[in-house]
This record gives structure tokens, sequence and C-alpha cells, in this order.
């Protein structure tokens, strides 16, 4: 893949022209922007709502809002900071009328497949053991107690490798806050798996994010 593509696997310029057609009223850069990013936008929602049906039409509604405002995209920003943004804001109004919003927590970093991160978060000898499958699932039942703010910071951040400057676009909140909010999921995270991993902590190792220590 192109080091300079985006998340969806484009390039800014197949990106660019991809919009622009899509101001033109073409359907098949319409179509094609859809395939770039619909298995990521949908494993994101899913990850924020838990509910199949629930992630199926948010990211239906998101696209379907994202095009029809296309006239007015900002080449400034990525294609895929518009979309995050519009799913993301969707996921907060359904999560609010379940009323399972809350306002504060964190984690840290596993792919969304399920998978650790072999290179730095997990050792890869532990990467294709039984082990893994165990870490695996005290990782994620730790991300279930995560708040949506929280929870969507680090699946930006690790998964989607995000800046926290466009996290914060997205999220409607300062890149500090976005620091701060993934500092506390490191230790957070760290602190919850020490209790339970007990001597097997050490085959787990937190990858820095640039700008702050561990």
């Amino acid at each position: 893949m192109d080091k300079n593509a985006t998340s969806g696997g484009l390039t800014p310029l197949r990106e660019r022209q991809l919009i622009e057609g899509c101001q033109r009223g073409c359907a098949e850069s319409a179509h094609e922007l859809v395939t770039a990013y619909q298995d990521r936008l949908h494993a994101f929602v899913w990850r924020m709502v838990r509910r199949d049906h629930d992630a199926e039409e948010i990211c239906q509604d998101a696209f379907l809002r994202a095009f029809q405002s296309i006239d007015s995209f900002d080449f400034a920003y990525r294609f895929s900071t518009w979309l995050y943004t519009i799913a993301y804001r969707l996921c907060l109004n359904l999560m609010r009328k379940r009323k399972d919003y809350s306002g504060e927590s964190d984690f840290s970093m596993v792919q969304e497949d399920g998978r650790c991160e072999s290179d730095d978060g997990v050792s890869e000898g532990v990467a294709n053991s039984e082990e893994a499958e165990r870490l695996r699932t005290i990782i994620w039942n730790s991300v279930e107690e995560l708040t949506p703010p929280q929870r969507a910071t680090v699946l930006l951040f690790y998964r989607e490798s995000l800046s926290c400057q466009e996290i914060g676009e997205i999220l409607d909140m300062p890149a500090a806050t976005v620091k701060s909010h993934l500092h506390r999921a490191r230790n957070r995270l760290k602190d919850k798996l020490e209790g339970q991993l007990e001597d097997d902590w050490s085959i787990l190792r937190f990858r820095e994010a640039a700008g702050f220590a561990g």
C-alpha cells in the first residue's frame, strides 16, 4: 500500500478525485468511496454501539449525510475525518436514546479484529498462543467499560492511526484532551491487567504515543 494512502487505502490524490466526482454527481465515485471506508467505519461504529442492526443503520446514515453535503466538503480535511465525525455523532445520539451514555473512562491498543498488535503490543510468541486469546478477552472486556468519548478516542488513535488533532476534530475536543484520554487509558488498562495477569504482565508492552511519556 502507498505509504501516503488514507485509512481507506486511497492516496490523497485519488480521494480528492473521487470527492470531486461525487460533487459532479458521479455514482461510481461514490461507490468507490463507500467501498474504501465501509468496513473500517462499520468496525468503529459497532465497537461504539455493540449492535449489528444499529451499526448498519448508522453507517448507512453517515454515508448518506456525507454525500448529501459533499458539495460543501472542505479539502483541508480528510474524508475519513468528516465521515467519522458524522458517524460518531450518530452513535452518541443513539446511545443517549438507549440511555447507555455517560461521561468518563479509558483503554489501549488492540486491533479491531480482536488481535493484539504483535509488533509493539504483544510478543510474537504470545500472539499465536492460547494465552493471546485470554488476553484478548480481558482487554476487550476492559474496552466495554469505557465511556463513548474515551472508547472512540482509543479506537481512532490505535486502529485508525489518526493524530490527536484529527481525533479532536472528530470528537469536538482539544487535542490536549485527546492526549489526556489516551494517557489515562493506558494507565487504567495497565492497572487492570496487572491485577488479572499477575506475573504475566511482562508479556505486554505498551506503545507510547508521540508527545507524552507513559
